[in-house]
């Protein structure tokens, strides 16, 4: 029978490296460094079929599925410079260009 607690720490013999820099990881859609939270977003919707993930702010995430459906999202597949050029999209990236890496807002609803 196995034991309930062991008697050592469950970490105990893994190493901890803790003067080791955090990667920084620039966001798909503003191409500003992630900060803290990172959301990875399927540029091709799941239910369309998408697999690949790419990492996002949850503020861009928001926007994209606010000005975009399914299945125009599945239409840019990963193409980030054809969702730029919708005006609202331009106009948000334009506005959190030099907002801090941790920034949220509300955003808009769907206008459908």
């Amino acid at each position: 029978m196995a034991r309930k607690h062991s008697k050592h720490g469950r970490y105990e013999d893994v190493p901890v490296e803790e003067d080791a820099p955090a990667p920084v990881i620039d966001c798909w859609l503003c191409g500003r460094s992630t900060g803290k939270t990172i959301v990875w977003h399927h540029p091709v919707p799941k239910s369309r079929g998408g697999r690949d993930v790419v990492p996002m702010h949850g503020i861009c995430q928001q926007t994209l599925i606010a000005n975009f459906t399914n299945s125009e999202l599945q239409r840019h597949g990963t193409n980030v410079e054809g969702l730029l050029a919708h005006p609202n999209v331009r106009k948000f990236v334009d506005w959190v260009a030099n907002k801090d890496p941790d920034f949220t807002a509300t955003i808009a609803k769907k206008q459908r």
